[in-house]
């Protein structure tokens, strides 16, 4: 009877600490879940709050290492810049789960501009649908192209971080793949640049390109008439004959 028993016990041994394992591991994770959803409202109410208020003039460069993503994240800001001549650095950005503020896959466009004072810092001038990269590219502003500069509105933010599966960014080929600004500079040999970027809303951004698209169509546009012009005369000539 004691040797039943103790089989008995030994035999239960392993169920019963797997289901004590599992239940404190569920219990932890729900605890987790409900403390990440109340972290997420309250990220969620800063961010309206920030993004809401008028914007304030943007913090002297000697405030700047005091900043932080915490306190500062989202802050409305204006300030005087001019765009640096050149190309942008193009951020993909996919349709999945995590890229739920685009409309499909495509890029983001960061420049870099100078403020008032002559401190560089980068902007996100805003997203671009999936097309050509090359025709993105010719679509920002370049040594023949009058530098754009004025008063910027925009929000602050700060670097996003890589996935476990973010690709390798491919600085040769001009592509990033988190909208990380500082790593972006480094890749363009911008120098020194502010820790934070601003997502620029006005000027609205990329008129230029929507100008781009319409100059495109347009030119597609006289290339077919040119193109029936001649088929016809071709037609004509050929039911002469």
């Amino acid at each position: 009877m004691t040797a039943g028993r103790s089989r008995l016990r030994s035999s239960i041994v392993v169920p019963v600490l797997f289901a004590l394992a599992a239940v404190a591991t569920f219990l932890l994770l729900g605890t987790w879940q409900l403390q990440r959803k109340a972290w997420k409202e309250g990220l969620i109410k800063t961010m309206s709050e920030r993004i809401s208020a008028a914007p304030i003039d943007l913090p002297a460069r000697a405030l700047w290492p005091y900043l932080d993503a915490r306190h500062d994240e989202f802050r409305h800001v204006r300030f005087s810049a001019t765009f640096v001549p050149g190309m942008g650095a193009l951020v993909y950005a996919g349709a999945g789960a995590s890229h739920t503020d685009t409309p499909g896959p495509g890029y983001w466009v960061f420049a870099l501009a100078r403020t008032g004072s002559g401190e560089n810092i980068v902007i996100n001038r805003g997203f671009v649908a999936d097309v050509r990269r090359d025709v993105v590219k010719d679509a920002e502003p370049s040594s023949n192209v009058a530098v754009v500069s004025g008063v910027v509105l925009g929000v602050m933010r700060w670097p996003q971080a890589a996935g476990y599966f973010t690709p390798k960014d491919d600085p040769d080929h001009n592509l990033w793949f988190v909208r990380d600004h500082l790593a972006i500079a480094a890749g363009k040999g911008w120098g020194d640049v502010a820790s934070f970027y601003v997502d620029l809303e006005s000027p609205v951004p990329h008129l230029q390109y929507a100008i781009t698209w319409y100059g495109l169509a347009a030119v597609v546009s006289i290339m077919f008439g040119y193109w029936l012009a001649t088929h016809r005369r071709g037609e004509r000539a050929a039911a002469s004959l």
